[in-house]
């Protein structure tokens, strides 16, 4: 029996979470994982969720165990994908927070959101995008995680800002994306359905001055009718139709 276990248990890294219907795919049932709980090889964290005995799951754990386990596509977005390139710039304070998405169809589940994690879990449904356009598998301790490129993580700070990330601080990342694919940038934009982030992802790639950006074709993008006020008592950019902070607008 303790050979079994351990077999399977070799097949995850140690900050794992076991799901009771993948064991059940490997050849543990239901009734043979409550044995294991109760000899000390696992610990039940909530109702069909189980840790390795001993050992403290991290959220990056729980995420991919969420996808790989039960065929999920949670994907780690925003900042911090970001943040995992290297494209270091949003400090929170405290504990590092991690940007989680779903589409509806594939919420989280609330033990996940109320569990004590390593990282803040800052955790959105969208359909920001038609499709998984630049979703990309990411080795992480040992995990298969998915996560945004850089072309859509920064897509998803502009959806978040100004609520969760200020402008400026989303702008100065803009300043240091100096490789964007200009044809994935161009698929995003244009299976975007958010008119404020498109009108401000062109606006900051113009100001900055990145050589892809002139490979762009605005032409194929959807910027919508009339005019949208992202910040009160900001500057109006008339060729985009946005009202930004006054800041990044003198900003040079």
């Amino acid at each position: 029996m303790a050979t079994k276990i351990k077999e399977i248990l070799s097949l995850v890294p140690q900050d794992s979470v076991l799901f009771s219907s993948w064991l059940s795919s490997k050849g543990i049932d239901r009734k043979e994982q409550t044995l294991y709980v109760r000899s000390g090889w696992l610990e039940r964290i909530t109702k069909g969720v189980y840790k390795i005995a001993g050992t403290n799951p991290s959220l990056y754990g729980a995420v991919a165990s969420f996808n790989v386990q039960l065929e999920r596509n949670c994907h780690v977005g925003a900042s911090s994908a970001l943040d995992l390139r290297g494209y270091s710039h949003f400090v929170a304070m405290g504990k590092p927070q991690a940007f989680l998405f779903t589409v509806n169809e594939q919420r989280l589940p609330g033990w996940m959101l109320t569990a004590e994690w390593d990282m803040t879990t800052k955790y959105f449904t969208t359909s920001l995008f038609k499709g998984n356009a630049g979703l990309e598998a990411y080795e992480y301790r040992g995990h298969q995680l998915l996560i945004s490129c850089p072309e859509r993580a920064f897509m998803e700070c502009l959806h978040l800002a100004p609520v969760n990330y200020s402008l400026m601080d989303v702008y100065y990342v803009m300043e240091m994306l100096t490789t964007l694919r200009p044809k994935l940038v161009q698929q995003l934009l244009e299976e975007c359905s958010s008119i404020k982030v498109k009108r401000l992802f062109l606006y900051m790639a113009e100001k900055s001055g990145h050589q892809w950006f002139k490979a762009l074709d605005v032409s194929k993008i959807d910027l919508g009718k009339g005019d949208r006020m992202i910040t009160e008592g900001g500057r109006y950019i008339g060729k985009y139709g946005i009202t930004i902070p006054t800041e990044l607008a003198e900003y040079e």
